[in-house]
């Protein structure tokens, strides 16, 4: 087994389950910025999420510099999207087998009504997608391992909601919900940034996901009409469920 295999956790679908594991590193805020990968990718989210409409820039840095765009809902997007800038600026650990994938930013759709200004920031109901996608973007270099299309990282440990008005406590990471050119940006030889949705999760849609796989979780939501954009009281499509 590889040293990377052995910072892993495995389901027994064989997919890779993450845990807050503190690495015990030392606070970093020395962090280097490629401003030349920030102004591509700035111009790859306008395309492809929308205009740019604000930047929730990071006073206080540690391993990445991590801001996160907000593109404001719209008649096309009728939804608020966050994307992270800053995950990217720092290669990601992965194992020799995985091709690509050492480059990521996330992000996350909210409903139109989800109140983003800086009162409802002061709310753990409000910041906390945020406050996600932001410990998300540092999880990989806090423990020099890597994130991809499945991984699962669960919400503390032990598990806990993510606040206290939904019972949504993990992250599954998906493909975005755009057209696939969105999913990716050359940003020079050798530097290629995917993007990946952060869907939440309820406790037994994981244990589901860890027993029987991505595809299969995939598969339920399809069924039962869930959608990519937050709903922090939708339906659980694995409750009271035998595996």
């Amino acid at each position: 087994m590889s040293n990377n295999e052995d910072k892993y956790e495995y389901t027994e679908s064989g997919d890779v389950l993450y845990t807050h594991k503190g690495s015990g590193k030392d606070f970093d805020p020395n962090v280097d910025i490629d401003e030349e990968a920030r102004e591509i990718m700035e111009a790859h989210i306008e395309r492809y999420f929308g205009p740019i409409y604000m930047v929730y820039h990071e006073i206080m840095s540690h391993l990445v510099h991590v801001d996160v765009y907000h593109i404001a809902p719209s008649e096309e997007r009728p939804y608020h999207t966050l994307i992270t800038q800053g995950m990217s600026d720092k290669a990601m650990n992965t194992p020799p087998e995985v091709e690509g994938g050492r480059y990521t930013e996330l992000l996350c759709f909210l409903p139109p009504e989800w109140d983003l200004s800086e009162e409802g920031f002061k709310q753990e109901e409000i910041y906390w997608p945020i406050e996600n996608l932001k410990f998300l973007a540092r999880f990989p270099h806090e423990l020099d391992t890597w994130v991809g299309f499945g991984h699962t990282i669960q919400n503390d440990n032990p598990i806990k909601p993510f606040s206290s008005n939904t019972k949504l406590c993990a992250s599954l990471l998906l493909p975005p919900l755009t057209e696939e050119e969105a999913w990716s940006v050359h940003i020079r030889e050798g530097k290629d940034v995917e993007f990946y949705n952060v869907l939440p999760l309820y406790e037994s849609e994981m244990n589901y996901k860890m027993k029987r796989g991505t595809d299969k979780l995939l598969d339920k939501f399809d069924k039962h009409g869930i959608s990519q954009i937050y709903d922090i009281h939708r339906k659980n499509v694995c409750k009271k469920m035998w595996f």
